[in-house]
């Protein structure tokens, strides 16, 4: 998927007043989810989506691996922190946040392969299942 069309549908979904601000929700999501997934699986991600998207992702995943953390392990932190961060990058309030965050991981969802979306729903907790694409909240669960 193109990096304008990913733009367009979260503008869509998010109902956002314009591409500026799903550019800056897509690239607070984006960079907020590579800290909280593995560093490992963050660059696979990027790897499947345009170079200036990814781009978010890789920098999280960077930081990770310069503070020592394991390539296979994300930073542990739960739902609220996920949306506090968001909306702290993206200047909006939580809820709007968490509004954004619920439009980017759908696009995600039709923009990576299905196996690597699996993968990054199996790698966030319980909490996050409201959020992910319906179908894949319980994909990967115990």
């Amino acid at each position: 998927m193109r990096h304008d069309e990913i733009i367009g549908k979260v503008q869509a979904l998010a109902q956002l007043p314009d591409r500026g601000s799903a550019e800056n929700a897509t690239g607070a999501v984006l960079r907020t989810l590579g800290e909280r997934i593995a560093p490992g699986l963050a660059e696979h991600v990027a790897a499947q989506l345009p170079p200036t998207l990814g781009r978010n992702l890789r920098l999280a995943a960077q930081d990770a691996v310069g503070d020592g953390r394991d390539r296979g392990v994300g930073e542990p932190f739960g739902l609220a922190a996920f949306t506090g961060r968001v909306a702290g990058r993206a200047g909006v309030p939580d809820e709007t946040a968490l509004r954004d965050t619920t439009a980017v991981l759908e696009v995600l969802d039709g923009a990576l392969s299905p196996e690597l979306m699996d993968k990054v729903a199996s790698d966030l907790s319980v909490d996050y299942a409201d959020l992910l694409p319906s179908g894949r909240a319980d994909e990967g669960r115990p």
